[in-house]
């Protein structure tokens, strides 16, 4: 794997890997506790062969414990493409899914953006996602957010309820948001570690509140499963038509296909995705109809690497038939143009 040239990007790999190892340790940490003591494994994928960069993610093994769980990092560049916009981008993002539904989900995303005319800023993500709402865990990562984002808390909060709004549903995804996008100071150095701060201190409030609810729910109930995989199809729904980063990734490039759809659950209910279809604005019926075909079209649906790979054609063939239908994405206040930035498989 070839790396970014600037010292910019350099930094902003090693805040990524570092969250990424911490998070991993932590991880592993709890599946050693209260499960069959499984690590998360790497897995590395390559960027143009690595000419254009790559990444690696951690993998949930521990079946016991996690439903689902990946930690990403990566870093692509340009160093040798003067005609694109974007000089590099760097970034961790992860999502991990319990297997116990009263375990809330957790997503966070941390990155580096940096433009040929030297122009960069950071966009910081954190948001709680319980299958099974828990106040006390709710006002916890609530409360952890605000110290961790200080004066910020207000924007980012304010952002995040609004990119991870489901108008369609009429709810949003999970029930604690925080989005800070274009972040940038004029301070590299007081940003780097502002962001460095702010992943430690999620992924420390993240362990705390899944270790305290996995000890207190030994046992679960059908109907708890039933609730987990609702929402575990609503956040399908979410990241699939709405997300922004989702999609950018998969429109930029199609070589870490299994990778980007790691925030997938491992079970889909596709009679659930199916009644939303008649809710969707044209053309974003058709996405969700291509979703379900993906899916294969009814029951409950175990999602492995060729079904992600299958959902990730459908959302890239979408986009291409219908580039218009980009701007009906999710948006906290800003909208990045990434994809314009890298240059798309939709050209």
């Amino acid at each position: 794997m070839v790396y970014a040239k600037s010292e910019f990007a350099k930094d902003a790999l090693a805040v990524v890997e570092e969250l990424q190892s911490y998070f991993a340790t932590k991880l592993g940490d709890v599946s050693k506790q209260f499960g069959s003591d499984k690590p998360f494994e790497r897995v590395e994928w390559l960027r143009d062969n690595g000419a254009h960069g790559g990444g690696s993610r951690y993998e949930a093994r521990d079946e016991e414990i996690f439903n689902r769980g990946s930690v990403n990092v990566s870093q692509v560049h340009y160093d040798d493409d003067a005609t694109k916009k974007l000089s590099s981008a760097t970034a961790i993002s992860t999502i991990i899914h319990p297997k116990n539904p009263r375990v809330p989900s957790m997503h966070m995303h941390i990155s580096l953006t940096e433009m040929r005319d030297g122009k960069m800023y950071w966009r910081l993500m954190a948001d709680l996602n319980p299958s099974i709402v828990n106040e006390a865990d709710q006002e916890a990562f609530d409360t952890m957010l605000q110290d961790a984002s200080g004066p910020f808390y207000e924007e980012g909060s304010a952002q995040g309820d609004r990119y991870f709004a489901i108008p369609v549903l009429n709810r949003t995804r999970g029930v604690s948001h925080f989005y800070l996008e274009n972040f940038s100071s004029g301070d590299f150095v007081i940003d780097k570690n502002f962001a460095l701060s702010f992943g430690k201190k999620v992924i420390d409030k993240y362990i705390e509140i899944i270790s305290n609810a996995i000890q207190n729910n030994p046992e679960v109930s059908e109907e708890d499963k039933k609730e987990q995989l609702a929402y575990h199809t609503t956040y399908l729904f979410q990241v699939l038509t709405l997300d922004r980063g989702t999609t950018s990734g998969l429109l930029v490039h199609n070589q870490n296909d299994v990778g980007i759809m790691g925030s997938i659950p491992a079970q889909i209910d596709v009679e659930l995705l199916k009644s939303w279809i008649e809710l969707m604005p044209k053309p974003q019926d058709q996405l969700v109809e291509n979703l379900v075909e993906a899916l294969g079209g009814s029951g409950i649906v175990d999602v492995d690497e060729t079904v992600k790979t299958k959902l990730a054609n459908a959302v890239r063939e979408h986009y291409k038939k219908n580039p218009e239908a980009i701007s009906m994405q999710a948006s906290g206040a800003i909208i990045p143009p990434t994809v314009a930035n890298h240059g798309s498989l939709l050209n």
